[in-house]
């Protein structure tokens, strides 16, 4: 993939977001590709004056208008009262229109573009109709298949299931989805990294062990692991969950594939904080979403963390 534009998607406009990315390019004048946000430049303005930044932007139609070492942005309408507010139902629309632009600039341009997209609230944007970002995107772009990673370079995990009710995730973990996972994953390391990565994958059981009649260990993931190895990908398991992320035992590989949500993404945010980044696999691009979401009690203090937008500009600008 040679990708010569990263598109930011502001997202949810009331929150700790336009703070972050003016911490961002406050500092850095000098991008390897071209810069484009999208979202309400007025707004924008007015939240960076509050903030006391002073950052200049070019305001633009299209990408062809983009200019080298700009921070350059195409306005979506959008009204609003003040300057700071509460997350409602009301900016949904905004944000949608935000991303269908984002997704028809990428198909106009020939998939030569990365998506990064600021925080959105589940509970009003998503509105239940989604279980996150990664599925929606997937949605609107008629993609199968998606596979969320949460990356550091250190070490990376995948949850084989995303945001559902743990009562939920026994029965939709699968040998068809946790090869699919694994194949996803490797192909992105070996193709856009270019690394033959290692995978370990764990249990959702304790220990590996039940005393139900079903072993999902015994019955979908060994059998998993074992067609997996017989494609070439380098891969072990079935870990316990509870003593794996040991510092003997991560340095050994590049991913952990998780079966649930939190049982990889506790430990990765323990490690590395706000020094990790959401991918999202097997769509026509690549997505990446900072690790933190919109924050609103932050909004206006200046106190928010921004490493994890570093982290994901970084890692966009080196991706050929």
């Amino acid at each position: 993939m040679n990708s010569n534009y990263i598109i930011i998607v502001l997202g949810e406009p009331y929150s700790t977001f336009s703070e972050i990315i003016a911490k961002y390019f406050y500092k850095k004048k000098k991008f390897k590709k071209y810069v484009v946000l999208i979202g309400n430049i007025n707004l924008l303005k007015r939240q960076l004056n509050k903030l006391k930044y002073s950052i200049n932007f070019n305001e633009i139609k299209d990408l062809k208008s983009a200019k080298a070492n700009a921070v350059n942005i195409i306005n979506i309408n959008f009204l609003y009262k003040k300057v700071f507010s509460t997350v409602t139902n009301l900016s949904s629309k905004y944000i949608e229109k935000c991303f269908d632009l984002s997704l028809e600039l990428i198909k106009k341009n020939k998939k030569k573009c990365i998506l990064i997209n600021g925080p959105v609230s589940k509970e009003t944007f998503l509105n239940k109709k989604y279980l996150g970002i990664t599925e929606y995107l997937s949605r609107k772009t008629n993609s199968k298949n998606e596979t969320m990673l949460i990356y550091n370079d250190k070490l990376s995990v995948s949850p084989l299931t995303t945001h559902i009710p743990l009562k939920y995730v026994s029965k939709k973990i699968s040998k068809e989805k946790i090869i699919n996972c694994v194949i996803n994953l490797n192909n992105f390391y070996s193709k856009v990294l270019k690394k033959k990565a290692k995978f370990a994958i764990l249990g959702l059981n304790p220990h590996c062990e039940t005393v139900d009649q079903f072993s999902e260990e015994d019955k979908i993931i060994v059998p998993s692991i074992r067609i997996l190895k017989k494609k070439g990908i380098k891969l072990e398991g079935v870990f316990p969950a509870d003593t794996f992320f040991l510092e003997k035992n991560i340095k050994k590989y590049d991913v952990v594939i998780g079966m649930y949500h939190d049982q990889v993404l506790t430990p990765i945010k323990t490690l590395f904080k706000f020094k990790a980044i959401n991918i999202t696999i097997g769509l026509p691009f690549i997505r990446i979403s900072p690790d933190h979401g919109p924050n609103s009690a932050m909004q206006g203090k200046n106190l928010s963390d921004p490493s994890s937008f570093f982290y994901a500009m970084k890692f966009a600008e080196n991706i050929n």
